[in-house]
């Protein structure tokens, strides 16, 4: 069976469905092709459940349009999954020669219109991962069971200074307000490393956080013992990088779902957005927030001004957190904290 599989962009997004992606392929013993926007390319080339990559150009669309189309008829698909569920999501999938086209329960902008089959129901209130397995229910397919961890394409291990424990930081998302103040990094950086002679922290990121990355080194107290790798891996090195690490402490950005995929455990803090929805998936994670009676706002300017939800976390709680979870190695228990008020963290 030859499958194409549409899912567009984000990075996170790409993450949630790649537990999916991977029962659609074993189950039916599948190829596996995915259309993806080209500045995403080199994530999905990453998983070695997909056999082949169909990029659809996102900028430039004229330019890139034709070539684009030729790749996606090239092929006879006997089905094509759409788990993006917008109208550009449906309209290259229309695109493709298929047998059957499926969309999303979670299909918006009319995009449903397009397909003759739609697996189940509307329902946004579940984990985006949860939501993709509509699709395998719809199949008749088995949902995972257990833990999932994605099998990567990594040739060559990113070299990382020998230690004890390392942990990750990812200290910068794409929305302001999303983002937990640098110079607590800093001083969580200053508090773990004075708690922990044989700690190591890698800080991780795109090119356009090395500053934020070296500020954080400059205040941890100990350089030495702090890597600012924002802007010098691949994205399979990062993937290797989180992979080998004990724990990420992040805020709600991409390379959580990166981790969490690798199976690394995170300790996320969670401001205007929702982590049941998008939180880290599995078990093990803790999520660190207030619970303010403005959040979740899923804005990306704060109403209130000050960004309380995020900046009224101390770093001694997150240090206190992120101990215990070092302390406290594989998966953490499966119930939730009701206090989040004080700071305290959801375990996922």
């Amino acid at each position: 069976m030859r499958i194409l599989v549409v899912k567009l962009s984000s990075l996170g997004d790409i993450l949630h469905v790649l537990p999916c992606v991977h029962e659609l392929r074993t189950q039916l013993g599948a190829e596996i092709d995915w259309a993806v926007h080209p500045e995403f390319a080199s994530i999905v080339r990453c998983f070695a459940d997909v056999d082949g990559v169909i990029e659809f150009p996102r900028h430039k669309v004229l330019r890139g349009l034709a070539p684009a189309i030729r790749s996606l008829r090239s092929k006879e698909y006997d089905l094509v999954v759409d788990l993006h569920g917008l109208f550009k999501s449906a309209i290259v999938a229309r695109f493709v020669r298929a047998r059957r086209r499926i969309a999303p329960s979670y299909a918006r902008e009319c995009s449903w219109l397009f397909f003759s089959e739609r697996a189940g129901r509307f329902d946004r209130t579940r984990h985006a991962a949860e939501q993709a397995f509509d699709t395998l229910d719809y199949l008749k397919l088995k949902r995972p069971q257990g833990a999932f961890r994605a099998d990567l394409r990594v040739h060559e291990p990113y070299p990382l200074p020998k230690s004890e424990r390392t942990i990750a930081f990812a200290p910068v998302s794409r929305w302001p307000t999303k983002n937990w103040p640098p110079e607590r990094f800093g001083e969580l950086a200053r508090i773990l490393l004075g708690r922990d002679d044989g700690l190591r922290i890698a800080i991780v990121g795109g090119k356009g956080d090395v500053a934020v990355g070296d500020a954080i080194v400059d205040s941890s107290g100990a350089p030495g013992r702090v890597s600012n790798l924002c802007g010098r891996t691949s994205i399979a090195e990062s993937f290797d990088i989180l992979s080998r690490c004990d724990l990420l402490v992040a805020n709600d950005t991409g390379p959580v779902h990166m981790a969490a995929a690798v199976g690394t455990r995170c300790a996320v803090l969670f401001g205007p957005t929702r982590p049941d929805w998008t939180g880290p998936y599995g078990e093990g994670h803790r999520i660190i927030m207030r619970d303010l009676p403005c959040q979740p706002c899923l804005r990306r300017k704060c109403r209130r001004g000050d960004l309380a939800c995020l900046t009224s976390i101390s770093a001694a709680e997150v240090a206190d957190i992120v101990s215990e979870m070092l302390a406290a190695p594989g998966a953490l228990a499966s119930a939730p904290s009701t206090d989040k008020g004080s700071g305290k963290a959801e375990t996922h």
